[in-house]
């Protein structure tokens, strides 16, 4: 029997079997190289267990035949790999009508298919085979764009989709080029994006031109120092969140489907970049488009959550990104879609 490649090493000690043997796992693959590798590797460590093992493909159908030749390609591998492969595809009114723009709507169906998907099929996790490489563009992506400490910790090794379904990323500390070497080492085809290589995409400037230019004329270990960053900040992001979620905990009055109540003297005297992050929380959980709100908006936010209550304070109201209100009552902010503004 052939040793194991050491991309199957190293996605066994992240990932171990034991995990994962016995329970339903779904792989999200795309055709590109890095899920084509998760697919093969994870097919070779599945060894035993009660648990299924299958694929899932969203085709975007953003790139025309491109799009539909490689659902063809994932459906031909996972049939050749005897694994069941669920497909979807995108609406494109769906994602046009998204307010976070068609980037983060065709992410967000993605995920969507992923998490419904899974819960059809009884996985408990949902994988995906998002890289150190991945990792480290998405952290230089938000310096660019401008971030806070959650954007610095980049993509987190994993996190809940749905209650019972679980996203996990266990490539997250392997380089492309062990991902690739895999590949080379089975003679396995994939798939590559040739819009990976627009630079019209402020991302694919950060990969093909941005960090080249760091390695070559700043730091050889740029990408390292990115993750070691990363690391610190989810180590630090971990502690806010804790913190968060006990004061919302605290603060939350009143909330329904498009609209949220919080009572500002629970707020009063909390640190400001507290309040910041509670407000983000509280956009995540409403699902309220995020892609506009910067930090002048999360600080006018947090400035009109710690205004001391006065006459004055009553009817406060200013609008944010999305059509989302906010405004002070007496000792309450109120938070709604327009739906209910």
């Amino acid at each position: 029997m052939p040793s194991p490649h050491s991309f199957e090493q190293r996605l066994a000690e992240a990932w171990p079997a034991t995990l994962w043997q016995d329970v339903g796992v779904l792989l999200a693959v795309s055709g590109g190289a890095d899920s084509v590798a998760l697919l093969r590797a994870m097919r070779v460590l599945k060894t035993g267990g009660a648990g299924r093992l299958a694929a899932a493909h969203f085709n975007h159908r953003l790139r025309g035949v491109e799009s539909d030749s490689d659902q063809q390609f994932v459906v031909s591998l996972c049939k050749t790999r005897g694994l069941d492969c669920v497909v979807s595809e995108a609406r494109a009114a769906d994602l046009l009508a998204c307010g976070d723009g068609l980037e983060a709507a065709a992410r967000q169906a993605r995920y969507d298919f992923l998490q419904r998907t899974a819960e059809t099929l009884g996985a408990r996790y949902v994988v995906t085979a998002h890289t150190a490489d991945d990792q480290v563009e998405t952290i230089l992506h938000h310096v660019v764009r401008g971030t806070g400490l959650c954007g610095l910790a980049g993509m987190q090794p994993a996190r809940m989709l749905g209650p019972a379904v679980t996203l996990v990323r266990p490539m997250l500390r392997m380089g492309r080029d062990l991902v690739l070497g895999y590949l080379a080492s089975l003679d396995q085809p994939y798939r590559e994006d040739q819009t990976n290589r627009d630079l019209r995409h402020t991302r694919n400037r950060i990969r093909h031109e941005l960090l080249p230019l760091l390695k070559r004329d700043y730091s050889a270990t740029v990408a390292e120092s990115l993750l070691r960053l990363g690391s610190l900040a989810s180590d630090a992001t971990r502690v806010v969140d804790a913190l968060v979620g006990q004061l919302l905990e605290r603060a939350v009055r009143e909330t329904g489907a498009s609209y949220v109540t919080l009572d500002c003297g629970e707020l009063a005297g909390q640190d400001r970049h507290l309040v910041r992050e509670l407000l983000i929380a509280v956009w995540r959980r409403q699902a309220w488009p995020l892609q506009a709100m910067g930090y002048t908006q999360w600080d006018a936010l947090a400035g009109l959550a710690l205004a001391p209550q006065t006459p004055n304070s009553q009817g406060s109201k200013q609008v944010f990104p999305g059509a989302i209100t906010a405004e002070r009552r007496g000792g309450q902010l109120v938070l709604a879609s327009s739906e209910d503004a």
